[in-house]
């Protein structure tokens, strides 16, 4: 198992300089962001792909730190009722997908989208309620109507394309937000889709990673190292559904964390543990997303944590106990 970082958290720099910072620190496979909401201030596939000069560029920067990247994230909502803003991140995921081809990347991480509530609707519309019965309806329109068609066409173009692993955040506010969620749109469309593991946004909401990890098994094609913190006062006054501002940490129910400032070791160790249970051995990609620390301090003190976390050697061949 290896030890990444996301590195957009560095977008203020140049591609470089990014990869000098994170070198210098002992990480030596990095997550790139190619568009969506991680943005493309290190990656942009339509000028990579535009031009063999710039890529050979961008390929020799990591080989000077010794650096590979381990996968590309677009994060978006390629189903947007504004159909301008789907396309943008439809045209965002299909860049990545070429580019990923162009460098022998078979991962690429995104949201699965969630539509609005019809044709007409404005904005997105995140179900999570069965009644009233018109909630069943839109989620029955969402899911029949345009999820399911739209990934089965997207991952076709992946799979013609070399991207075999489509690894899907599950993230509240998309209609992939938990295992259950991930695991029916793999079964309709494929098992090109997988899940990005990320535990910060599966524990506010009352699920534990090590069962999710179990039921996932064979379907986790990443995993992110991040954190949250539930606030027992916030929480025990009213629960865990929350849409106050991020920077109103005091007031909010849960917040992001840098890892271990949420959950302790022996958290980290189990589901690291359970990971290579199930058959992940791949990476740990931190993404800091902390608002009570620096970028700076933040990645520091979640790669001293993760490092003691992580399980780094193949598992033994033969047990001299058994």
């Amino acid at each position: 198992m290896k030890l990444s970082v996301l590195a957009n958290l560095y977008g203020s720099l140049s591609l470089e300089d990014a990869l000098a910072k994170l070198h210098g620190m002992g990480i030596d496979t990095v997550e790139i962001g190619s568009g969506g909401y991680p943005g493309k201030a290190h990656c942009d596939p339509a000028k990579l792909l535009a031009s063999e000069e710039a890529l050979a560029e961008f390929k020799a920067t990591f080989r000077k730190y010794d650096m590979s990247i381990c996968a590309l994230s677009t994060h978006g909502n390629p189903v947007h009722p504004n159909k301008e803003l789907a396309k943008s991140y439809d045209d965002d995921f299909r860049a990545t997908v070429l580019l990923a081809e162009k460098l022998g990347i078979d991962t690429v991480i995104t949201f699965s989208g969630c539509p609005g509530d019809c044709e007409n609707s404005k904005y997105p519309n995140w179900v999570t309620c069965a009644w009233p019965e018109d909630y069943l309806e839109i989620a029955n329109y969402q899911w029949n109507d345009v999820l399911i068609p739209y990934w089965k066409e997207a991952t076709a173009f992946a799979k013609s394309h070399g991207v075999t692993k489509i690894a899907l955040e599950m993230h509240p506010g998309f209609c992939v937000y938990n295992p259950a969620t991930l695991l029916r749109l793999r079964e309709a469309v494929g098992d090109v889709i997988g899940a990005n593991f990320d535990p910060s946004h599966l524990v506010w909401q009352g699920i534990d990673p090590v069962a999710a990890i179990r039921k996932l098994a064979g379907a986790i094609y990443h995993v992110h190292a991040k954190d949250t913190k539930v606030d027992p006062y916030n929480t025990a006054a009213d629960g865990v559904l929350d849409y106050k501002h991020y920077s109103d940490e005091l007031h909010r129910s849960w917040v992001f964390r840098s890892v271990g400032y949420g959950n302790n070791m022996q958290y980290w160790r189990d589901l690291v543990s359970n990971l290579r249970l199930v058959g992940y051995d791949k990476v740990l990609s931190i993404e800091h997303e902390d608002s009570l620390m620096s970028i700076d301090e933040g990645l520091t003190k979640a790669i001293e944590f993760t490092r003691k976390a992580m399980i780094c050697e193949p598992k033994p061949t033969t047990m001299s106990w058994a």
